[in-house]
């Protein structure tokens, strides 16, 4: 069974993982203090080193992220009202844009990367059970993983129909028979889509499903999940206290 492993063998119960991750991201998302995203963003660094997972994994996921952040540092700068700082031909940017637009780039990717060294490790069977032991409404559950479970079966009828597009000439083109095109993919994405839910809906009923997972085991605190929980509560205390302070 994968779980979330540490780089000196331990393991940490997925349960302590969401939940770490819910009130760290709160905190974070919360936080207008520069101290505490700072603290925060070295923390789930330090936490990405001590997870044994792909490090070019986070990277690649940062830089979908850092794209739209990128965005953000074209916009505020020059319209956050403030003191000049600098200016390029008739823009001129503000300090508090600027801080504005760090705030939020430190504050993203420390949620980012605490979310995918915790979450994203662990499989999604772990992290549905997890969310099962933590009482979690079953439909909730159940729609989560079905959407995670087939989102690539789409992703392959829209491949194939793609593929059948391209072996016919079509080019995409600001025209209507591109648009109609377009139409006509959509309308058969969720007709397949329709028909490929029946078939599990079916195959599941043959199976005997009730409309309930039955779990075998479940997931229990050891020894290496106190240690765990130990040094995340620290943090999240560090956290707090900064943040308190800053409200004094």
């Amino acid at each position: 069974m994968k779980e979330f492993e540490l780089r000196s063998g331990r393991l940490i119960d997925p349960r302590v993982s969401i939940i770490y991750t819910l009130i760290f991201s709160i905190i974070i998302a919360l936080s207008s203090n520069m101290l505490v995203a700072v603290v925060g963003l070295i923390s789930s660094i330090i936490l990405t080193i001590l997870i044994a997972i792909n490090i070019a994994m986070i990277l690649r996921r940062l830089l979908i992220v850092n794209i739209f952040i990128l965005i953000l540092w074209l916009i505020l700068p020059f319209s956050t009202p403030g003191p000049i700082i600098f200016s390029i031909g008739g823009l001129k940017a503000s300090m508090s844009g600027v801080s504005y637009a760090l705030l939020i780039s430190l504050k993203s990717n420390a949620i980012v990367i605490t979310a995918i060294s915790l979450l994203s490790s662990g499989g999604i069977f772990n992290l549905v059970r997890a969310l099962s032991d933590l009482r979690i409404p079953d439909k909730l559950i159940y729609i989560f993983f079905l959407f995670y479970r087939y989102t690539y079966v789409l992703f392959s009828e829209y491949e194939t129909i793609k593929q059948g597009l391209k072996i016919r000439g079509f080019e995409p083109k600001t025209s209507f028979h591109t648009y109609r095109t377009y139409g006509y993919v959509l309308g058969a994405l969720l007709l397949k889509g329709y028909e490929r839910s029946e078939k599990i809906h079916r195959a599941m009923l043959c199976r005997g499903f009730e409309g309930k997972y039955r779990l075998l085991d479940h997931f229990r605190i050891g020894p290496n999940d106190l240690i765990a929980i130990f040094m995340m509560a620290l943090n999240i205390i560090i956290l707090l206290l900064l943040q308190w302070n800053r409200l004094i």
